[in-house]
């Protein structure tokens, strides 16, 4: 026997009666459009009709002569699976009457196609079963909402996510809105009747709701209601998903973009949002004015070098806590970086409101500062711009007064100066300046000039210091005093000073060639801070000797005291491996700094010149004598050659030869000359 075509799905069986008569019988199996399928007691199909055969998805003669596969007798189903030759499954009702057709007795089924109703129910049940599972599964705390009743059901997620038990909460709105931070009620409230009056899409909020611990956690809600045929809400269904961790990590981020690390302050880029704000309330109120004060630490390298970063970054701590101590309620101190702060002073009623905040910052810094067991004096170099200057950029009104408090630095330190509009007129001179230096160097605008030195023994001259002249195109000669700062500060000193030694050599030697010196001959050259501090400084002057031809004995470098005094450690190991070269050292403007005849004398200095500030006072008795005499004395006792510097007068040239000075320089004997004067005064040979 063939396959069954049908299957059993459900346990029972709706039973008919089986003394119908024979014509409707034959009405039911030919007319009517229900499936109809006329079975023999013993299972095996003797008749379909032609929706039967639609049903099955096969002929009326397949049909005829395969099992029912369903028993008819007894229990039976009433949902039949239909499985027809496509792979297709269709369901339908079955009604099964047992009468008699053709004189013998039969079983008539009928069959209702059910299989759109079965299907949407089934994907109903697998619905419910899903958002059952979802909804033990999600992280997320879900609420049902039925707008009509009032009532709202929370999953027990939503529960715990606050911190209570299932039967803490019930199913009241206000369980949900009572519990909101009180700044977001009003703006969530707000969205959610928003939502149900259809004036939004849907309902999404992120806001702060209590815990039970009485803590505050940030939730974002999401909802969307359900609508009637009107377009009225009549659910609204959603999600709580606890975001606290991300807020608080962006809480973070935001911190760190517009806070300084180390301080705590506010930085560069919300100290200049806070100053467009002044600005704008400037532009709205006449009456409204603000300043900006610009600090520098003074001396602030020296901490860090002598103490370490670690001491330094101490110090810029308690410095801003200083600072914080020193402004009035409203106003705002920010580190830029470095050893750099700021100040907005806002709402001022005139000049003077911000110079007092000045001098009371001033003030707060004088107290001396103990880190790891040292007691460190400081002070700060202050810079004030106000807003009646008028400006249209915060960067603008910063950049016065930082130009102000270069002013201050340069006057002496420790002391605040007013931006006026010539101080911008010099930065940008100087900015120019600077440009233009740059391009002196490419286009060879630079020179070396000589100033003679003479031994004071003999009256001839015995070397020269090298130094640098700018001929610049437009402005011809440029007085070293304007340049050589600039070019300190830049770095361009490092490549300016490299061309002096290099030509000051080789024009030396082609001295030494031409005239040929009968007595010893040196070169002096400056060296500036930042040629020292290079690593690589011994192998340069190795290769500009080597270059040159000039021998190492004929070199007298020149080193300021400040620079071997500030890092003396390090200054010492460069010292002895220039010695070690065989070039010669010299302290110059000896007297001028700060001294320590302890560390000078483990240098291997062989000579001290006398800052020209010393000599200058000398009068024609020997009046104002004394430090110059003391110097030399220094300089004796240390074994050590002394050369006066700035000598003007014979008067001058007399004390000096009395307290057995060796050599001097000055306008007395010449003002720097090019080369070619140079070479001639030393072919002249001349004696003083």
């Amino acid at each position: 026997m063939s396959e069954p075509v049908l299957e059993q799905r459900s346990p029972f069986l709706r039973a008919g009666d089986a003394r119908a008569t024979e014509g409707r019988l034959e009405t039911i199996i030919h007319r009517d459009a229900t499936a109809a399928l006329v079975v023999s007691m013993d299972g095996v199909i003797r008749h379909a009709n032609p929706s039967a055969e639609r049903l099955f998805g096969r002929r009326g003669e397949d049909l005829i002569g395969r099992a029912c596969g369903v028993p008819l007798h007894g229990a039976n189903t009433p949902e039949i699976d239909i499985r027809r030759p496509d792979g297709d499954v269709a369901v339908a009702e079955l009604f099964s009457l047992e009468t008699v057709w053709s004189g013998e007795t039969v079983f008539l089924i009928s069959l209702r196609d059910i299989t759109s109703r079965a299907r949407a129910e089934e994907a109903l049940r697998e619905s419910e079963e899903r958002y059952a599972l979802a909804a033990r599964a999600a992280n997320d705390g879900l609420f049902d909402w039925d707008v009509s009743t009032s009532r709202v059901y929370y999953s027990p997620r939503w529960k715990t996510m606050l911190g209570y038990d299932e039967s803490d909460i019930g199913e009241s709105p206000e369980e949900w809105f009572s519990r909101v931070h009180p700044e977001d009620l009003d703006r969530v409230r707000g969205a959610v009747t928003a939502h149900i009056d259809g004036l939004t899409s849907h309902f999404e909020n992120e806001y702060r709701i209590r815990h039970k611990t009485g803590s505050w956690r940030w939730v974002l809600c999401r909802g969307l209601a359900v609508r009637d045929p009107l377009g009225r809400a009549t659910r609204m269904a959603g999600s709580q998903s606890d975001v606290t961790h991300r807020k608080l990590a962006e809480e973070q981020l935001a911190h760190r973009a517009f806070y300084d690390p180390l301080t705590n302050l506010p930085n560069r880029a919300l100290f200049i949002d806070r100053l467009r704000h002044a600005m704008r309330r400037a532009q709205r109120r006449k009456d409204y004015q603000f300043a900006v004060l610009f600090l520098d630490i003074d001396r602030f390298k020296t901490v860090n070098d002598s103490l370490g970063h670690m001491a330094g970054d101490r110090l810029l701590v308690m410095v801003a806590r200083r600072l914080e101590l020193s402004l009035r309620p409203g106003d705002s101190v920010a580190r830029l970086g470095g050893d750099e702060f700021t100040v907005l002073l806002e709402d001022i009623r005139d000049l003077d409101d911000a110079t007092r905040v000045a001098d009371r910052i001033q003030r707060e810094l004088v107290a001396p500062f103990d880190i790891n067991a040292h007691e460190i004096f400081s002070s700060a170099s202050i810079g004030i711009a106000q807003s009646s200057t008028g400006y249209e950029n915060p960067e603008d009104i910063l950049r016065d007064a930082d130009t102000a408090m270069y002013r201050a630095k340069a006057a002496g330190r420790a002391r605040h100066a007013l931006f006026d509009t010539s101080m911008h007129e010099r930065a940008v001179a100087l900015l120019n300046l600077e440009a233009d230096l740059r391009r002196a160097v490419e286009r060879n605008e630079l020179a070396v000039y000589y100033q003679p030195i003479v031994a004071l023994d003999t009256g001839r001259i015995s070397g020269v210091e090298a130094l640098v002249r700018w001929n610049h195109p437009q402005r011809g000669l440029i007085s070293p005093n304007e340049f050589i700062p600039l070019a300190e500060e830049t770095g361009l000193i490092v490549p300016i000073g490299k061309f002096v030694l290099a030509e000051s050599c080789r024009h030396v030697r082609g001295w030494r060639d031409e005239i040929g010196f009968s007595s010893p001959f040196a070169l002096h050259v400056n060296l500036s801070g930042r040629q020292f501090s290079q690593a690589d400084l011994v192998g340069q002057i190795r290769a500009t000797l080597d270059e040159t031809g000039l021998e190492p004995g004929d070199l007298r470098l020149e080193i300021t005291e400040s620079v071997v005094m500030e890092r003396p450690e390090n200054a010492r190991a460069m010292l002895l491996q220039l010695c070690d070269l065989g070039v010669r050292l010299s302290i110059d403007d000896f007297g001028t700094g700060y001294s320590s005849l302890a560390y000078l004398q483990r240098f291997p200095i062989d000579t001290l010149k006398i800052d020209r500030s010393f000599v200058s006072g000398i009068g024609a008795q020997g009046e104002n004598s004394q430090i110059a005499r003391t110097i030399i004395d220094i300089g004796h006792n240390l074994g050590m050659v002394v050369v006066a510097e700035g000598v003007e007068t014979l008067d001058q040239l007399a004390q000096l030869r009395a307290l057995r000075c060796e050599s001097a320089q000055g306008y007395l004997f010449s003002k720097p000359i090019d080369v070619d004067t140079t070479r001639a005064l030393l072919r002249a040979a001349p004696s003083w």
